[in-house]
């Protein structure tokens, strides 16, 4: 009797229809997130895109995009993009000296837990309960701004508001730096043992393995950490709004004000200002992407 693999394997185009139809089967369980990400992320682009080259009327136009060059828009991004940088610059390199001190060799159990738990629930932790919470702490009234000063440190003596470009950056520090923890950690679980002692065979000193072994191998990924920071930062939205308004120049400020605003109301140019804060962070992740591939032939 002949076998049904071997009657398969006579025929080569039953194989083929097998294979095709396997192929096929594989797309389902994808299918419903690829219709999330087409109704609710490739739509939307798609939509806002047009509408950037549209006037109120309809018809198509260049002056939105122009418009953007203006220099009270053009601050507006430079401030965005000045924001992102320096709290990603703060988190990343605060987060890798975290990230390595919970995973290296030798550290108990519960503290990698911990920060990791810690990590994922302070990352995202944002929009108007994290204000609220950092002027409980930090404004004028908060409670260690209280303390400081009935200790002969007054902040907001000193200059220090909560309410200015520094204080947002150090909001944007209580998820920024969970963030670089949860990316860069298994970069650093990457690390084989093998490879430091063989560096230690060699007579290698351990600043010798950080300079020579290490941080080559983990560079790619802290530099795609800090984009994906860095693009965090500058998408953000409820936490600056509900932290300092329209006190601070920043993108997403704007963007909201053409949307909401009864005197700067123009959705139209709302769709060209995000147009642009999505150009940034394409290529943001593009590059983010490249980084990723790269380091993650060393993580396998």
């Amino acid at each position: 009797m002949v076998s049904v693999t071997q009657t398969r394997r006579d025929d080569p185009a039953r194989a083929s229809h097998d294979r095709h139809r396997a192929r096929t089967l594989r797309w389902i369980p994808v299918l419903p997130f690829l219709l999330y990400v087409t109704l609710f992320l490739l739509l939307p682009t798609l939509w806002l895109a047009g509408g950037a080259f549209k006037t109120n009327s309809g018809s198509y136009t260049l002056e939105h995009v122009r418009k953007l060059f203006d220099p009270q828009y053009l601050n507006a991004y430079l401030t965005s993009v000045k924001l992102g940088l320096v709290t990603a610059l703060g988190g990343g390199v605060s987060g890798i000296f975290v990230a390595y001190a919970m995973t290296r060799e030798g550290a108990p159990r519960w503290i990698r837990t911990t920060f990791t738990s810690f990590s994922a629930v302070a990352a995202h932790f944002a929009g108007v309960p994290l204000a609220f919470a950092f002027v409980a702490t930090l404004g004028s009234t908060g409670i260690v701004t209280v303390f400081l000063a009935h200790h002969g440190l007054n902040l907001y003596a000193r200059g220090f508001t909560l309410f200015s470009f520094a204080g947002l950056a150090l909001t944007y520090m209580y998820f920024q730096l969970p963030l670089m923890i949860l990316v860069i950690s298994p970069s650093f679980a990457g690390l084989r043992r093998e490879w430091r002692e063989a560096a230690s065979n060699l007579g290698a000193a351990p600043i010798h393995y950080w300079r020579w072994v290490g941080l080559p191998i983990l560079l790619p990924s802290f530099l795609a950490a800090l984009l994906l920071l860095f693009a965090n930062a500058l998408g953000a939205y409820a936490t600056p709004y509900a932290l300092a308004g329209a006190q601070i120049n920043l993108a997403t400020i704007v963007i909201g004000s053409q949307i909401s605003g009864e005197l700067t109301y123009d959705p139209q140019f709302a769709d060209a200002l995000a147009l642009g804060m999505m150009v940034i962070v394409a290529v943001c992740l593009a590059l983010y992407a490249l980084l990723q591939r790269r380091s993650a032939r060393w993580l396998r």
